[in-house]
């Protein structure tokens, strides 16, 4: 008898507990999202799958021990992952576009003003009942609005570990969500006749320019912002080896196998914070809430900086690119274009866009190490 009992003690049917299924039901709802609908399924099927397989009771993979604790703890705690990661982004990134036009840099760094309005929104949340979120706590969320999922993780994993999970999915749930959030925003802050505006072609941009660019970058972050190098460095780095020509075995590495091969362990890594306890509280609200919030300003901004740098331009900038600042490379710069074309069949945005969306890239970065300069 006793036999029988602790055997019935050791199946999953003993030990489900309902925050535990309603979990695993939020890791099937996520594949659904990234399968079914095509939403940043290569990081949204392992989130997903991570979040059921850290939410099977007994099995204790997200402990000590199993295998998803020592994922997170060598690939997120360590801080790893995330920056190979944007390694592999700076191999896969042209900055052509930025190059042939640095004013783009403005669009890039006024999407970042999401970040620092949502960080006194969730300082601001410690007023209503429910809400104790700290310094850190606010510095972490608020990243949400680069809408550059490495960087939430690797700022999150620093200043806020127990809030990383809700962090993480907010960022990648936006990241994914761009085509449905940026356009409505896009159409209400601009005129048909500002989004008919077709801006000049640009310039072409040399080799030599384009591999003194990340190390110029690097330069001014190493003298201005040290704290921001780890991201920054990584992102360099991967470009470099891009650009550079006679190292294309890496860069073709870093592109394809490295980054993929990270992708997987970091998906399953942030997974394994989605467990019950963890997740199912009203600070997890906030965080949705507040990142969703942050998204919608850095659009907001971008576009309102493009407008005022068209009127002062000589040459027309079409206030639709300033959406593209924020981190979500390339699809940003996608929305932008295809808004444009939906107002002009003959206006193609997407090279101008992509110049403030790789911009938002760095702009990220660099807020992020503002941020842990600051709080960390």
């Amino acid at each position: 008898m006793d036999g029988l009992l602790n055997l019935w003690q050791a199946t999953g049917l003993a030990n489900f507990t309902l925050p535990a299924l309603a979990m695993m039901a939020v890791g099937c709802g996520l594949l659904y999202l990234a399968i079914a609908r095509g939403f940043e399924p290569l990081l949204l099927v392992p989130i997903g799958f991570g979040a059921i397989l850290t939410n099977i009771p007994v099995a204790g993979l997200a402990q000590p021990g199993g295998l998803l604790y020592y994922v997170y703890y060598i690939g997120i705690d360590s801080g790893v992952f995330p920056l190979l990661i944007f390694m592999g982004v700076g191999a896969l990134t042209d900055f052509s576009a930025l190059i042939a036009n640095p004013r783009m840099l403005l669009l890039g760094a006024a999407a970042q003003f999401g970040i620092f309005a949502t960080l006194f929104g969730a300082i601001a949340l410690n007023f209503v009942p429910g809400f104790e979120f700290t310094l850190k706590d606010a510095s972490a969320i608020a990243i949400i609005g680069g809408a550059d999922g490495p960087t939430a993780i690797f700022l999150a994993s620093k200043l806020a570990p127990e809030l990383l999970g809700a962090i993480a999915v907010a960022a990648y749930s936006y990241m994914a969500l761009v085509p449905i959030i940026q356009p409505p925003i896009m159409r209400a802050l601009t005129t048909e006749q500002e989004r008919n505006i077709e801006m000049p072609q640009l310039r072409p941009v040399s080799k030599k320019e384009k591999i003194l660019f990340p190390l110029l970058v690097l330069s001014l972050t190493i003298v201005f912002l040290p704290a921001a190098t780890p991201l920054v460095g990584m992102f360099c780095l991967g470009n470099l080896m891009r650009e550079c020509g006679v190292v294309d075995r890496l860069s073709n590495t870093a592109q394809n196998e490295l980054i993929n091969i990270t992708t997987i362990f970091l998906g399953l890594a942030v997974g394994s914070k989605l467990a019950a306890d963890q997740f199912l509280t009203v600070e997890t609200i906030g965080i949705l809430v507040l990142g969703a919030l942050a998204f919608s300003i850095g659009t907001a901004s971008g576009v309102f900086m493009a407008k005022a740098m068209n009127r002062l331009s000589s040459n027309p900038i079409n206030p639709l690119v300033g959406a593209a600042g924020v981190s979500a490379v390339p699809m940003a710069a996608r929305v932008v274009n295809k808004v444009g074309l939906e107002a002009n069949p003959h206006n193609f945005l997407l090279m101008h866009a992509m110049g403030p969306n790789v911009a938002g890239v760095l702009g990220s970065a660099v807020a992020a190490g503002i941020l842990l300069a600051l709080v960390g």
